[in-house]
């Protein structure tokens, strides 16, 4: 059998399947047309549950549709609302979130995730998280707001508490300017209160 390394994309869904069990709740936190929210319902099976957020009507349009097209719109909650209010929305700790970062396929360049408000959605999302559950993000540094997602994204991780988290950046070193990269945060347990 051959193996092959793969894009930042390939390995967030690897990360994914290994966690995600059927009945689990997972948090798509950058809808976008939907690719991701429908590899989560499937993943999560007909007894899980997936809340997706995206600012975007015409993103939450095209992944309701997609949903429905493969049968599992019933497992998913799409909310018109940005990422950072994800917490109003989940009742419930959930075993996996997912963060594609950048601008809406086909979608207006123009209109890109911001690192303040992505700053937010990550503190939630980690606080959110089961132990042993997993946060995944790809970020694309291809433009200047993704290049300082990407360097921010690398402070604040960096600076979990081994104890609590074990925190992973992948990137490939001779690919190309602007090539996604994946940063994965296993939450090993609860930190501690202060």
């Amino acid at each position: 059998m051959n193996y092959e390394l793969k894009s930042a994309r390939y390995l967030a869904d690897d990360l994914l399947s290994r966690i995600i069990q059927p009945g689990d709740t997972v948090i798509d936190a950058t809808m976008g047309t939907g690719h991701d929210t429908l590899f989560l319902c499937e993943a999560v099976g007909p007894a899980g549950k997936v809340y997706a957020f995206d600012i975007q009507p015409e993103a939450v349009a095209s992944a309701e549709a997609r949903l429905r097209e493969h049968g599992v719109l019933d497992r998913a909650c799409l909310f018109c609302a940005g990422h950072q209010r994800m917490d109003e929305f989940v009742p419930e700790k959930v075993r996996a979130v997912v963060f594609n970062l950048g601008w809406l396929p086909g979608g207006d360049h123009a209109v890109t995730t911001l690192w303040e408000t992505t700053r937010v959605a990550v503190e939630k999302a980690l606080a959110l998280l089961l132990p042993m559950g997993m946060l995944v993000i790809c970020a694309y540094p291809g433009h200047e707001e993704g290049d300082r997602e990407r360097q921010e994204l690398s402070h604040l991780l960096s600076g979990l508490s081994n104890r609590h988290y074990n925190v992973l950046h992948q990137r490939f070193l001779n690919a190309a300017p602007g090539a996604p990269e994946c940063f994965a945060v296993q939450k090993l347990k609860e930190p501690d209160k202060s």
